[in-house]
């Protein structure tokens, strides 16, 4: 099929909106001030409503000159005049109200967006492109990753906009990580994906880079060259051509690259044609995969239906990174789930470039739901998820996918506390091993025991369970608890260890953590959601986790934290002890997981500093510790701050702090035993 046979039978100018947008002057400081984009977006649009002959209703033109508008060339055409009239400044409200509000309601097939000024990456390399409203204390911009996303959805009418158009002249350079620099957070959101869209996204650089300016024409060379590829097309014509003028573009600035006459190259990200044929920009020289096989229209119309009112499995992280090595390629950097629900997912897949065996990564990553919908009994949606994966292989001609990998489970010792009914001294017990299967393995039978009495059962088990040594086979032990023994440190309980009556803590030896399922009434559904959401997310997420200070513990605090899925996770940065407030809204705000220190008192180190990773300005990174992993490392803290001491536990506390931490650890998907132990 040829490109121009892709484009849908009606596109033409009635049917072609845009975006163009050209910033100079800013606000936050005149060394920010730039000549030449305002002119480079009015050329752009000068193209649009002249060759492409685009009414110029359909163009959203936003301009903020160095040296006003009057000082522009508008030509003298009656679509200039009328562009003229209309022309906005380049703020961020009117970026949003055009792109978000007014072109949405458009009945179009095709949407062009064209920036030209400055740009920067956001910490997840989102392009962040700076309005002219930007000042010191906030850099308004355009997030345009979280905009394209927004446009890949149901927001804007499902038969609406199948091709969109994403040009950009602008530098592509990390963003400084100093407080002068406060970008804030720019995330539109989104609906769920819909299937068949196309973006073509053209940048001036590659990440990294800086986009240079003509001195002696006062415009972007990048501008200048795609407006010379365009030259005098007709709309079809530069939609179709589109690919091979990217092409050329490219092979201009790497010849003039090899000959020192410039630095930049340009990238487009989307690595296939409009009728879906790939043409990596490494192709140009010969580097990279021929192309994998893509997602027929069969195979999305199969997915609409299988995925229509599904929410995302708990199991999507998972299968999405087994995706990429079952199809033979490398796991992106950053490795979160992309949004859009899992259509979004699929589609996010699908635009990736495969491994030299032809498997579309798409592929795999359904066979993985398919594989984990059987394991939790969901035997029909398996079923129909596992004809899909068969019929798409065989229509394409895939090769044989190996299984998924069955799910790790851990041995785990759980451990329930109840207060006797008569509020009496001691406390009802029971404990269960889970691992393969579920096996109760003791019981109080109704005699309520001291904790000193749970204890040496609780050490006995071990020993039966495992033998000597006795962690050889439990990795987790979890206490279910009344609310009062949230704090209790269970984790300095001694153990047995090696000769002469020699013990060490079970924190030491286990991963220790607290639970408290009975106190979760009335926010069940909020505890069962953020659970979900995030295992979904693989257990990192820029959002998962929440450090929260003394002034921040107040009366509305847990219902800040059940206003959505996240955070999944606090870590408390409190000197008051942890039922002094902070517990009730962590409760209240089904929050699964937090993170405090034992008795309240001084921190002595930030939690934050103790359990994540750094990033890459060298400081703890919440969005890459990961919250499903906190059990094994609260464990390393515990083991880390008992380093010094050769024998039992220590009884002064390391200057880290780390022996006395507190985990809770409430896993809505493993409650052995609910019923009462009265």
């Amino acid at each position: 099929m040829s490109p121009a046979g892709f484009l849908p039978p009606a596109l033409g100018p009635q049917r072609t909106f845009a975006l163009v947008v050209g910033v100079e002057r800013y606000a936050i400081s005149p060394r920010w001030n730039l000549r030449g984009p305002a002119r480079d977006a009015l050329r752009f649009a000068q193209w649009l409503t002249g060759p492409a002959e685009v009414p110029p209703g359909n163009v959203r033109l936003l301009l903020s000159p160095l040296d006003g508008r009057d000082a522009l060339d508008w030509s003298d055409s009656p679509a200039m005049a009328a562009l003229r009239g209309a022309c906005r400044e380049a703020t961020e409200e009117h970026v949003i109200a055009a792109l978000l509000d007014e072109l949405p309601k458009c009945d179009g097939d095709l949407l062009w967006i064209y920036w030209s000024g400055h740009g920067h990456l956001g910490p997840r390399g989102e392009l962040m492109l700076s309005c002219a409203d930007a000042s010191p204390g906030l850099i308004r911009h355009l997030n345009l990753d979280s905009a394209l996303r927004w446009w890949r959805t149901d927001l804007v009418r499902r038969r609406n906009f199948p091709l969109q158009a994403a040009l950009v002249d602008s530098c592509r350079v990390d963003a400084p990580r100093d407080t002068h620099w406060n970008f804030g957070t720019n995330d539109y959101g989104g609906g769920s994906s819909v299937p068949g869209r196309r973006q073509f996204q053209l940048y001036a650089t590659r990440e990294g880079e800086i986009a240079r300016n003509d001195p002696e024409l006062g415009a972007g060379r990048f501008t200048d060259a795609l407006l010379g590829e365009l030259g005098g097309r007709s709309l079809r014509e530069s939609v179709s051509g589109l690919p091979g003028a990217a092409r050329s573009i490219h092979r201009s600035f790497q010849e003039q690259r090899e000959r020192g006459q410039g630095s930049q190259l340009p990238q487009f990200i989307v690595d296939r044609n409009w009728d879906d044929c790939s043409f990596l920009d490494d192709g140009l020289s010969g580097v990279g995969p021929a192309g994998a096989a893509r997602l027929d229209q069969e195979a999305w119309d199969g997915l609409g239906e299988l995925f229509e009112g599904r929410e995302m499995p708990r199991c999507a992280h998972e299968a999405y990174t087994w995706a990429f090595k079952a199809a033979g390629c490398a796991t992106p950097a950053h490795g979160a789930l992309p949004p859009g629900g899992l259509l979004g997912v699929v589609q996010d897949l699908d635009e990736r470039q495969g491994g030299h065996g032809g498997m579309p990564p798409a592929v795999p990553f359904v066979r993985f739901l398919a594989d984990r919908a059987a394991t939790a009994g969901d035997a029909s949606w398996a079923g129909r998820l596992l004809d899909w994966v068969r019929a798409t292989r065989e229509r394409l001609a895939l090769p044989v996918l190996p299984p998924p990998p069955q799910p790790a489970r851990p041995k785990v010792l759980h451990v329930r506390l109840e207060t006797p009914p008569d509020g009496g001294a001691g406390f009802l017990a029971r404990m269960w091993l889970r691992g393969e299967r579920t096996e109760h393995i003791w019981e109080s039978q109704g005699r309520p025991v001291p904790l000193d009495g749970v204890r040496e059962q609780l050490v006995r088990q071990l020993l039966v369970i495992g033998g000597a040594p006795a962690d050889a086979a439990v990795d987790r032990v979890e206490f279910h608890v009344p609310y009062e023994l949230l704090d209790a440190d269970f984790d300095q309980w001694p153990v047995p260890r090696g000769p002469a009556g020699r013990t060490r803590a079970l924190g030491l030896l286990h991963q220790v953590v607290v639970r408290c399922p009975d106190e979760r009434a009335g926010t069940g559904a909020q505890w069962y959601e953020t659970w979900g959401w995030l295992h979904a997310q693989g257990g990192r997420h820029p959002e998962a986790v929440r450090v929260v200070a003394d002034e921040e513990v107040t009366d509305l605090l847990g219902m800040e934290l059940a206003a959505g899925p996240e955070p999944a996770c606090v870590l408390a940065h409190t000197t008051a002890a942890p039922h002094a407030g902070l517990l009730e809204a962590v409760l209240e705000g089904g929050l699964p997981v937090a993170v405090w220190w034992r008795g309240g008192g001084a921190p002595a180190t930030a939690l934050l500093d103790l359990l994540a990773p750094a990033g890459p300005d060298g400081r703890p990174d919440p969005g890459a510790l990961d919250v499903l992993a906190l059990p094994a490392r609260v464990r390393e803290v515990r083991r880390a701050a008992a380093g010094a001491a050769p024998g039992a536990v220590r009884a002064h506390q390391p200057s880290s702090g780390g022996d006395q931490l507190v985990l809770l650890w409430d896993d809505p998907d493993d409650i052995p035993g609910l019923r009462s132990l009265a």
